[in-house]
């Protein structure tokens, strides 16, 4: 398939987790991707399986929570590429705080997974008015609907997301740009698996009970509707959240086998 062909994508957190598999897709599809993280290890090699598998790719290190790292994304992209089209903003800080948080604490969540996501679109729009059109996919999460116990700082940024996504929306569309949301369930990112202690066997069926589908998600089942929501396909769809979660949201806090008898048939 060749949808995405003469197109460019930036990615921030494009190194690992639903970044990297969304940029693989879309290389894949025939676009060119700009990967930016601050992962200066994985991103060059990201970018190398990209290239062999006859995509193009650049790698670009950035921290979102500077403004001028994100000017400077933006700026070499165009100069690898000649035009920037979509941004999908994915890079996020996993920081859980409760009472226990602190002030360091919330202003790295806010600057990154909040303040950050600003930034890089700040950095995106005037790039973009030049060539009329484009497209925005945040990454909220379903943590951004619910309470979680002890996750207060992550929690908020997801919930700001939403709405600032919405926000986004409003005041882009003058321009060409549509803007939406994805939100995930329990995604197998290295965040997650981290979280599992790397035993994605024996946890995969204890959190898949929180979801309708009985599993955990991988990256590449998020990076597909994103991509949906950055094509034609989508051209009338702005302001928008998708629940790419299994079925999480919709379940309630019992889960699966306490809610549903055939849930454990």
């Amino acid at each position: 398939m060749a949808r995405f062909e003469g197109k460019t994508l930036i990615v921030t957190g494009g190194a690992s987790g639903i970044g990297e598999a969304t940029v693989k897709e879309f290389a894949a599809e025939g676009g060119s991707v700009a990967i930016i993280d601050i992962n200066d290890e994985l991103g060059p090699q990201v970018v190398e399986e990209i290239k062999q598998s006859g995509g193009k790719a650049i790698y670009v290190h950035c921290d979102v929570a500077e403004p001028e790292d994100c000017v400077q994304a933006v700026r070499q992209t165009k100069e690898a590429f000649k035009r920037v089209d979509y941004l999908v903003n994915s890079a996020a800080t996993f920081l859980t705080k409760g009472l226990d948080g602190d002030k360091e604490t919330w202003e790295k969540s806010l600057g990154v997974n909040v303040i950050g996501l600003f930034n890089m679109v700040k950095a995106y729009v005037p790039a973009v008015k030049q060539v009329g059109e484009g497209a925005i996919v945040n990454l909220s999460s379903i943590s951004g609907y619910i309470a979680q116990a002890n996750q207060w700082t992550y929690n908020t940024t997801k919930g700001a997301i939403l709405t600032i996504t919405r926000c986004m929306a409003m005041d882009l569309a003058r321009y060409g740009i549509r803007v939406n949301s994805v939100s995930p369930g329990f995604i197998w990112t290295p965040a997650v698996i981290d979280m599992a202690n790397g035993d994605i066997e024996k946890y995969d069926p204890i959190w898949g009970k929180f979801h309708i589908l009985k599993r955990c998600g991988k990256p590449r089942e998020v990076a597909q509707p994103i991509l949906f929501l950055l094509s034609e396909e989508a051209s009338f769809i702005t302001a928008s959240d998708l629940h790419v979660d299994g079925g999480y949201l919709a379940v309630g806090s019992e889960g699966l086998g306490q809610s549903a008898e055939w849930a454990d048939e």
